[in-house]
């Protein structure tokens, strides 16, 4: 998992063409503006989901991550908890390969409050429960990224 800002370029640099493409395209879209759906920008490659939702309390969540995917979740207004833990550390569910799905229960063994502007990258191995609240319940704008692993 990698966190950041997008402001902070050079914190992010170093990232593979494939992530940087997704910086480019939140810098010359204004994506606040577009409504809930998904939108492709390389075919099934590259594509951003653009995502509304009330945050909740943690137990009102799910644990996720994706085996095909790399998800960029990057804040566009609001503030929303994405608790972290690594998949070994989680009691994993069946794989649902259709929908790039691995439910999980567990644990978190972090978090990262994500705010205007703050991206974070989750990786095969990064189980993932987002829409948790800060303080109280928000409403928050998000894009969602996925960005395909060759293979």
């Amino acid at each position: 998992m990698i966190f950041g800002n997008s402001n902070q370029k050079e914190t992010y640099d170093f990232l593979p063409e494939c992530l940087q493409k997704c910086f480019e395209y939140a810098k010359n879209h204004d994506l606040a503006s577009y409504e809930k759906g998904s939108y492709p920008i390389d075919g099934d490659r590259l594509f951003v989901n653009i995502v509304e939702y009330e945050t909740t309390a943690p137990e009102n969540r799910f644990w996720e991550a994706h085996k095909y995917y790399l998800d960029v979740h990057y804040m566009l207004d609001g503030q929303e908890q994405i608790d972290l833990n690594f998949i070994q550390n989680m009691d994993q569910k069946e794989f649902v390969d259709a929908d790039d799905f691995l439910p999980m229960d567990g644990l978190p063994n972090c978090h990262v409050v994500l705010t205007k502007n703050d991206f974070l990258i989750c990786y095969p191995d990064d189980g993932h429960r987002t829409a948790v609240q800060v303080q109280k319940p928000e409403r928050i704008k998000k894009a969602i990224f996925k960005v395909r692993i060759e293979q």
